[in-house]
């Protein structure tokens, strides 16, 4: 018998893991500050450029002493900078439980050879953190966006650390509290939680990572992209807005009206209640059907952003298949764009639950993937 398809339809259908959706606010005549044909050199660039830095700094609650830095290739040129400029002065740990955090084992043990101990959990686990030696530099993604599992806190890492924690926090800032005093560099891209434009990444850094980047040189040759010193000393431009190459300054401005925006909505608690709520629905719809679970294992350890699910219905013979014509299905439909598991992950789904997306949207999006499960069941049914 066919399924009756629901009488109610998101009112954004955007789901997706990155670029993420629009803050609800969003209208391209916001944009309309942007002082597009200008250098990015200019006062009024340097400007935009350095509001954006500050501003960050205000909403997640950077220290004062930490520096701010915009930097090229989103999220993965920040992580690629802080490890080409940092690695090497100490043996590193490698903390990997889904595909960017191996693809950061891959460039540290294989491009540069740094001696390193890997530590790898499977999808849906997370590595044990207190088993770490601290004394190493450890590399580790805070939120796992391909795999739905995130860091409960920063307990585990000690104060008195001898090596350096570089944290990918690409899809936890802006909607997870991250430790400052625990993060020595952090990174993260405009378009994962607050919805910006692709193409540039934030990096921050302690006073403990400037001192090493003041006090070791690399063996290896640092492409100019890469380069945050100078004579030894930390090239402070690049902290205040005087990027090493040329930004967009209309995603610029996006992302500044984007920072207005979750200001308007809490500053950085609201962005988090938000996103806890939006997570909540998907995890409650888990709870009651039995034919889709969270990816990840634990609950405390269950992402409030990318949250990834799987198929548990023992009919189901192809997941990879069955998940593909599911959110086939449903973006034909109009009601969830972009919500195919990422493509080196388990076979399921990845519904974006950051603060930019509507509670509404998600609660009126999960009937129709009720109907689309049930759908695709019946046509196993048909096709058996």
């Amino acid at each position: 018998m066919a399924i009756a398809q629901p009488a109610t339809r998101p009112a954004n259908p955007r789901f997706s893991s990155g670029p993420c959706a629009k803050p609800p606010v969003f209208k391209l005549d916001n944009l309309a500050d942007a002082p597009l044909g200008r250098s990015h050199r200019a006062a009024v660039g340097k400007a935009k450029l350095k509001a954006a830095i500050e501003e960050t700094r205000d909403l997640l609650g950077v220290p004062a002493d930490y520096k701010i830095g915009i930097v090229p290739a989103s999220d993965t040129g920040a992580v690629e900078m802080a490890m080409w400029s940092l690695l090497g002065a100490r043996k590193a740990t490698m903390v990997a439980w889904e595909s960017f955090g191996a693809g950061w084992v891959t460039d540290v043990v294989k491009q540069l050879k740094i001696d390193a101990e890997v530590k790898t959990a499977e999808y849906g686990q997370i590595v044990d953190m207190a088993s770490i030696d601290y004394d190493t530099d450890v590399v580790f993604t805070w939120n796992g966006t391909t795999s739905g599992v995130r860091m409960p806190n920063g307990d585990s890492i000690p104060a008195d650390r001898e090596g350096l924690t570089i944290c990918d926090a690409t899809s936890a800032a802006f909607a997870q509290d991250l430790p400052w005093d625990k993060l020595d560099v952090t990174t993260f891209s405009w378009q994962k939680v607050l919805g910006g434009e692709a193409a540039h990444g934030m990096l921050i850094l302690s006073p403990r990572a400037v001192q090493r980047l003041e006090s070791y040189t690399p063996a290896w040759p640092m492409p100019k992209i890469f380069r945050m010193t100078k004579g030894g000393k930390l090239i402070e431009g690049i902290f205040v807005g005087e990027t090493i190459n040329t930004p967009s300054m209309l995603a610029v401005e996006d992302y500044l009206q984007a920072l207005d925006w979750a200001r308007s909505v809490g500053g950085l608690k609201g962005l988090m209640a938000r996103a806890d709520a939006n997570a909540k629905a998907v995890w409650d719809f888990c709870e009651a059907n039995d034919w889709i679970a969270n990816l990840a294992d634990d609950p405390a350890t269950r992402s409030n952003t990318s949250v990834c699910l799987k198929f548990t219905d023992d009919r189901i013979t192809d997941g990879a298949a069955f998940a593909k014509a599911v959110a086939k299905r449903l973006e034909a439909e109009g009601v969830a764009l972009d919500i195919g598991a990422y493509r080196d992950a388990p076979a399921g789904l990845r519904i974006w639950c950051g603060g930019t997306v509507e509670t509404a949207d998600i609660e009126a999006m999960l009937p129709w993937l009720d109907w689309a499960f049930h759908t695709e069941i019946e046509a196993l049914a048909q096709a058996a």
